[in-house]
């Protein structure tokens, strides 16, 4: 096991990535503390990699990173932490979020930090749909002119309906920054193609 966790820093990424694979076979159940201990290495590529891991692993690694998203001071850890949640996310879409950790990346979205607030909201992109009402809540409350043009574009990139009429409003908000309203104004016709996009894929696939 020693040995997998040092290849996890090889400056081979192929060797890192067997490493990886090996851990998420014969895992134990220090493996994944020992994963999260590494979210506040200096080494960026060794942190990486256990990011990665932690997704690999999938679901289970959901409790632990919670749990440090909470009690973490150190915003390199909860930056790490909400993207490892974005790849389990993206490695097992087929099996939903518990609702304690859609909770955790709404309270995450409200993080003073940007590396969090904005990962945040690409783990909620990653999600889809679900995520939708989350994010639209996000926008309407938040003053952050940073997270709310993250928010504009995650929203239009989803295919999703309901996003047109909120993307409008939001352009046509004076209470809005410029900037925000310019980018739900872009943002749309980019959904209208995701949108087409998803219906012809659909189209094809039946």
């Amino acid at each position: 096991m020693e040995a997998l966790f040092d290849r996890l820093k090889h400056p081979n990424p192929n060797l890192r990535d067997r490493a990886m694979l090996e851990l998420v076979e014969t895992r134990d159940e220090t493996t994944i503390p020992r994963l999260i201990g590494i979210l506040d290495e200096d080494d960026t590529t060794y942190r990486r990699a256990a990011v990665k891991t932690l997704g690999a692993i999938g679901m289970d690694t959901i409790p632990f990173l919670i749990d440090i998203l909470a009690t973490s001071d150190n915003v390199t850890v909860r930056g790490s932490a909400v993207k490892a949640i974005a790849q389990v996310i993206v490695n097992y879409p087929q099996e939903p979020l518990s609702s304690a950790g859609l909770e955790c990346l709404k309270t995450a979205m409200s993080d003073d930090n940007p590396v969090v607030n904005i990962a945040a909201v690409m783990a909620l992109g990653e999600l889809g749909s679900p995520a939708f009402e989350i994010m639209v809540e996000a926008l309407e409350t938040t003053d952050n002119i940073a997270l709310q043009v993250t928010l504009v574009n995650t929203l239009a990139s989803l295919g999703d309906v309901r996003a047109e009429p909120i993307l409008v409003a939001a352009s046509q908000d004076a209470t809005l920054d410029e900037y925000v309203r310019e980018s739900a104004t872009s943002a749309l016709p980019r959904m209208e193609q995701t949108i087409k996009y998803k219906q012809m894929k659909a189209q094809r696939d039946k």
